[in-house]
């Protein structure tokens, strides 16, 4: 596993980065907001974090500017249908810190302005994500969050007085497209499964429709 790389800046964009080690010139691709963190090319001796991602058909590197942004590269690309060119698009437009703030306040609106993300991609990666950040005490600590309660506030916690977690589950999953057949299959055994607030049975049900559409 490469990690990081050592060398000289041959030539940067708001995409990628050429990066001369010892002769080989090595592409990454990076975010913006590393693009903008790096120096002009010709700079010598710059070191840049890395993800090397093997495919089918190629092999690619990407490059970060901090453990921070690689950190959120590596939990947004193990998310369901999202690529390492998606969550490069993500991190181009949040820095992490920022991309926490947005999961936190379950923001659609900030969300859905990443470039390839709609409204209901949105919805779906706030959820996902909300559980990654409350699981991972090593990213919250990247970012700045100090307890899961942080990543918490503003998601609801509780079931809403005189209306059950399967229905407002329900009318989440309709607003982001679904039909009620689909939501009524996704939340079968929700109970069994101890499900008892409202975003952890909406990430239940998207794990059971394999991850939304």
């Amino acid at each position: 596993m490469i990690v990081q790389l050592t060398g000289s800046i041959v030539e940067v964009t708001a995409s990628h980065v050429v990066l001369d080690v010892a002769g080989v010139g090595y592409e990454l691709g990076i975010s913006a907001n590393t693009a903008a963190a790096l120096p002009p090319a010709g700079e010598a001796g710059v070191t840049v974090l890395t993800r090397l991602v093997l495919r089918d058909d190629a092999v690619e590197l990407y490059g970060f500017y901090s453990r921070e942004e690689r950190a959120v590269f590596d939990r947004l690309v193990a998310v369901s249908g999202v690529g390492p060119k998606l969550a490069l698009s993500v991190l181009s437009t949040f820095t992490p810190s920022q991309l926490a703030t947005v999961v936190t306040a379950q923001d659609v609106t900030r969300m859905s302005q990443v470039p390839g993300v709609g409204k209901k991609k949105a919805q779906r990666l706030l959820v996902e994500l909300e559980g990654v950040f409350q699981r991972d005490a090593e990213l919250r600590g990247l970012v700045g969050l100090s307890s899961p309660g942080e990543v918490a506030a503003g998601a609801v916690a509780a079931v809403p007085s005189g209306q059950s977690v399967q229905s407002e589950a329900t009318d989440a999953l309709l607003s982001m497209g679904f039909t009620p057949q689909e939501a009524e299959l996704a939340l079968e055994g929700l109970e069994d499964a101890g499900v008892t607030t409202i975003e952890s049975a909406v990430s239940y049900a998207l794990r059971r429709l394999g991850g939304g559409r």
